[in-house]
């Protein structure tokens, strides 16, 4: 089944009419170049206005409107089809245009979040941030169906529009905007987080990206000397990233899964712990130290010793807990109890 489908899309190859329409798209060149450039720079930093504080704001709406004006899917689209081309040249001028804005967009959104106030911003409560600090497996295959649907969808002349709509289901712009704020704001491990999900959605569109102009047939239907050793070694060099990136992202996931299960397990241990009171559960989080507990409701309370003996055995450390209780009252232990 799999052959047919490849069979079909090889039948349909580039037409080589469309070519030089193709390549004045993508690549930045001839006498359009200085005016290409300058489009590319000033609505990049435009997105990178609207999604730093769309970010900051947390406005869904509004990152998505800058992931539509950012124009850094292009480059990564232009070094995919260079690759397939084996275009040394163009592929190097490509990946330094890339470079360029990553670099531009993660001053200019520090230099953005400078002028806002330092209380409006949260590296933990602000889901625009937290989402985008811990890449997993999920990321890399959104990332693998959006480069592939950018290089159907740019090499088919009648359906080159859509390249817009792809732009809004793979992120690029709003992770190095997070970069930035988290950068500003000394959140170093958030930042590397953030700058791993570009690299993801990067590496990811680029690899599929470059099967798939392989498989419409765009080295055979360009006119320009190809270079079969270039090519070669950047599709090498690109494997080699992705195997690396598949590994890690693999470990990502496995140790986000098993926080979540660590969450789930220290709230049912929560749960039980309050019993038959009158209180409820309102939230439950682990953190490195230990436990933060927040019930609702009024009255006593089992024994916050029972709680960490509890804790203690399940996850095999001394565990700190942060008992908070509403109507406001505060405990720490093990500490000097009071408020109960």
């Amino acid at each position: 089944m799999a052959e047919g489908i490849f069979a079909r899309l090889k039948e349909g190859r580039f037409d080589p009419d469309y070519v030089p329409i193709f390549e004045s798209k993508l690549f930045f060149e001839g006498e359009k170049r200085e005016r290409q450039t300058i489009n590319f720079g000033v609505l990049l930093a435009l997105a990178t206005v609207i999604a730093t504080y769309g970010v900051i704001t947390d406005s869904t709406a509004t990152v998505i409107g800058a992931m539509i004006v950012a124009p850094l899917m292009t480059p990564i689209m232009a070094t995919g089809a260079a690759v397939s081309m084996g275009a040394s040249r163009r592929a190097m001028s490509s990946i330094t245009l890339v470079t360029l804005g990553v670099i531009g967009v993660i001053m200019l959104a520090m230099i953005l979040t400078a002028l806002v106030p330092g209380q409006l911003v949260s590296l933990t409560q602000n889901p625009q941030i937290t989402s985008r600090v811990s890449p997993g497996l999920l990321d890399l295959l959104i990332a693998l169906a959006a480069g592939a649907a950018g290089a159907f969808a740019i090499g088919r002349q009648e359906i080159a529009d859509s390249l817009a709509g792809v732009a809004i289901a793979i992120s690029l712009v709003p992770p190095l905007c997070v970069v930035g704020i988290t950068l500003f704001h000394g959140g170093f491990i958030e930042a590397g987080g953030a700058f791993f999900l570009f690299l993801t959605n990067f590496i990811a569109i680029l690899v599929a990206g470059t099967i798939m102009f392989g498989l419409m047939g765009l080295p055979g239907a360009i006119k320009m000397e190809m270079k079969a050793e270039t090519r070669k070694k950047a599709m090498v060099a690109i494997m080699i990233a992705s195997i690396l990136l598949i590994g890690i992202l693999t470990i990502t996931s496995y140790q986000a899964y098993q926080a979540t299960n660590d969450q789930i397990v220290a709230t049912n241990l929560v749960t039980e712990w309050v019993g038959l009171s009158q209180y409820q559960v309102q939230k439950v989080v682990l953190t490195r130290s230990g436990v933060n507990v927040i019930l609702v409701g009024e009255g006593s309370l089992p024994p916050l010793e029972t709680l960490s003996e509890d804790m203690e055995e399940q996850f095999g450390r001394m565990m700190v807990i942060q008992l908070h209780t509403i109507p406001e009252k505060k405990v720490t232990y093990p500490s000097v109890l009071a408020g109960l």
